[in-house]
């Protein structure tokens, strides 16, 4: 490998797939691309994986990524956590991506969001994401709004970090280890990630909360 290869090799390995900034290659991403879906396939088409590539890498089965790349589904944050390190991307990139800047300000009107819809009816179902800091460079947390619907089929996740989640609105079931809780409005839960934890709507009525990632760099 030459010189120039390891050293283009080295900018696109970041230490630290939540935080560390996307490259200007991959952030140069064409207009036309701008869904959560297209973004996904747009990145992994360009580090040259395959999606039996990319499930290998996740966990996450061949069937599922194409309908996250169809835009048939968004995918809860665990699976985008996933996706972020086998793509060697932050994952608030596939929700808001932006160059970066020192500080950000999002004004409640111009919060962007990403949700998941039913296949063919479009109706809206399943997770909304908004992101509350899309363009503050090397960030160390990744806050976002999270609307969950009910009746959403989850997987248990494990990964890197911590994360703290308010219950703003609805209620909420929260599984860390062994241990169920039941949160209401205005409760709060912080867990590390690395426990085997899964958040989703308890009862069936729609839950909102502000969920807050954190891993350090290394």
């Amino acid at each position: 490998m030459s010189k120039k290869a390891r050293k283009r090799k080295r900018r696109h390995e970041p230490e630290d797939y939540l935080t560390d900034p996307a490259s200007m290659e991959v952030r140069a991403l064409p207009e036309e691309e701008g869904s959560l879906g297209r973004r996904i396939a747009w990145i992994r088409r360009k580090r040259g994986l395959s999606l039996e590539d990319l499930a290998s890498r996740t966990g996450i089965d061949v069937d599922q990524l194409k309908r996250i790349e169809q835009d048939d589904y968004t995918p809860p944050l665990g699976e985008l956590i996933r996706l972020g390190k086998a793509l060697q991307m932050k994952m608030g990139y596939f929700i808001a991506p932006a160059e970066p800047r020192p500080y950000t300000i999002v004004r409640s009107h111009e919060r962007q969001t990403v949700a998941r819809f039913a296949s063919g009816s479009k109706a809206r179902h399943g997770y909304t994401y908004e992101s509350l800091a899309p363009e503050k460079g090397d960030r160390l947390m990744e806050p976002f709004i999270v609307t969950m619907h009910p009746g959403d089929v989850q997987e248990i996740s494990t990964h890197d970090g911590q994360e703290f989640i308010y219950v703003l609105e609805g209620r909420l079931e929260a599984r860390v280890g062994e241990k169920v809780e039941i949160l209401d409005p205005g409760d709060a839960i912080y867990y590390n990630s690395t426990e085997p934890h899964l958040v989703k709507c308890h009862g069936d009525q729609v839950t909102r909360i502000l969920a807050v990632l954190f891993t350090e760099s290394r």
